[in-house]
C-alpha cells in the first residue's frame, strides 16, 4: 500500500470495521449449513469489504487515536523494520504464532462445525491482533519520542 492507503486505513473506523469482519466471515462460512452453495455470497461480500475497507474512510494525517498510531507503527514495521528495536521482532514472532494458532482453530472449527474451537480460535486471533496493534502503537510512540522522522514522506 502507498501512503495514501495507509493514511485512510489509519482511520479508526477502518480498523474496527476490519475487526468486525472476523465474526462476519466466520458466520458467512458457517452459513453453508443453512445456505449451501449460496454461502459464497456472504463470503464474497466480506471479501469485497476487506478489499475496499482501506479506502472507505477519510485519511488520518496526524494520528492521535491509539489505533491510528498503531497503523502508522505498522507501516513503519512493514517498510522500515530495521528502525525497530530487536525486542519488537521477538514479540511480533510470538504474536504472529498465536494468531496463526487461532486461525488453525477457526479453520478446524468451521470445517468440523465445532462452536468452541471456532470461538476459541477467533478469541486468540482477536487478542493477538490487538496486542500486535498495541506493540505497533508503542513503536510509533517510541520513535516519535526519540524525535525520529516517523511520518510518511507525503504527509510531512
Amino acid at each position: 500500500m502507498n501512503d495514501y492507503f495507509w493514511r485512510r486505513h489509519a482511520n479508526p473506523w477502518s480498523v474496527w470495521t476490519r475487526f468486525a469482519a472476523i465474526p462476519a466471515m466466520i458466520l458467512a462460512v458457517w452459513s453453508r449449513v443453512w445456505l449451501g452453495r449460496w454461502a459464497l455470497v456472504p463470503v464474497a461480500v466480506v471479501v469485497v469489504w476487506l478489499i475496499i475497507n482501506p479506502v472507505a474512510f477519510r485519511p488520518v494525517v496526524e494520528p492521535t487515536a491509539w489505533v491510528s498510531k498503531a497503523v502508522y507503527g505498522e507501516q513503519i514495521w512493514l517498510t522500515q523494520r530495521d528502525r525497530a528495536p530487536a525486542v519488537y521482532r521477538t514479540m511480533m514472532r510470538w504474536l504472529i504464532a498465536a494468531g496463526l494458532a487461532g486461525f488453525l482453530f477457526i479453520a478446524w472449527g468451521l470445517w468440523a462445525l465445532d462452536v468452541w474451537s471456532t470461538v476459541y480460535g477467533a478469541t486468540l486471533v482477536v487478542f493477538s491482533q490487538l496486542w500486535q496493534l498495541d506493540r505497533m502503537r508503542l513503536l510509533y510512540d517510541e520513535l516519535q519520542a526519540k524525535h525520529q522522522d516517523v511520518m510518511p514522506t507525503e504527509v510531512q
